[in-house]
């Protein structure tokens, strides 16, 4: 079922919005091509509807060049449950790898806007950057204890993207929020581990120690570097 969605899916996004008009034969004769085809039952229009909302997703990820004729052939094995030409864990791999390139291209814009961001905010003398990537300044130096990594933590922050979009805070909510030092973005946990408590810090998070290449929810895209403002309240008991 799954090779299946996957061939129909670059099938129908490749004939929708790559325009070709490629000579097909149809056993219900019903066209000579793609283009002339009539959607005379509720089987076709649905499969057409199904194709536009497919090629559309697609569009959406920067995928518009693919081979139509091994397209075809892969719609054709999969459907007719013939045996395929590459194996189901390298049809994963590569799908995979091909997804992420295309993410990436498409966040290209992104990616670089946060990596100019940060190499201009390291050269402030009041940036600390570690070799992780992660860039931090103390706005006030707190004297408690430090965290552990098994340790839950009480927190107010606000976090924004680069540009000054604020997408969460517990200082609007007026609730400052608890967790464990493990169960946040690592950028998160690597700051919290040299925090002590009663500090308010400023962290410049690159992607890879934020959301990465998925990004989260509507607000924080792919490929986002973050800014938070985190004041340390205390270690949760």
């Amino acid at each position: 079922m799954k090779k299946i969605a996957i061939s129909a899916l670059l099938f129908t996004s490749l004939m929708s919005f790559n325009g070709m008009a490629q000579e097909k034969c149809c056993k219900s004769k019903k066209c000579k091509n793609n283009q002339e085809m009539e959607l005379k039952t509720e089987l076709d229009s649905i499969s057409y509807g199904l194709g536009v909302s497919i090629a559309q997703n697609l569009k959406t990820q920067g995928i518009t060049e693919l081979d139509a004729t091994a397209l075809s052939k892969g719609l054709e094995d999969a459907i007719g449950g013939k045996e395929l030409k590459l194996k189901e864990e390298e049809i994963g791999a590569m799908l995979n790898a091909f997804m992420q390139k295309k993410a990436e291209e498409k966040s290209k814009g992104v990616i670089e806007a946060g990596k100019q961001f940060l190499v201009e905010n390291a050269k402030r003398s009041e940036v600390t950057t570690l070799p992780s990537g992660l860039q931090y300044e103390i706005i006030t130096e707190g004297t408690g204890a430090k965290p552990s990594a098994d340790d839950q933590v009480t927190t107010h922050y606000t976090g924004k993207l680069v540009d000054g979009t604020v997408f969460d805070s517990s200082v609007e909510r007026g609730q400052p929020a608890t967790f464990p030092v493990g169960g946040v973005i690592k950028g998160w946990t690597e700051a919290l581990l040299l925090m002590p408590v009663g500090s308010k810090w400023k962290l410049f998070i690159p992607y890879d120690l934020a959301y990465g290449e998925r990004g989260a929810g509507a607000q924080i895209g792919p490929y986002s570097t973050l800014i938070f403002d985190i004041e340390l309240l205390e270690i949760a008991k």
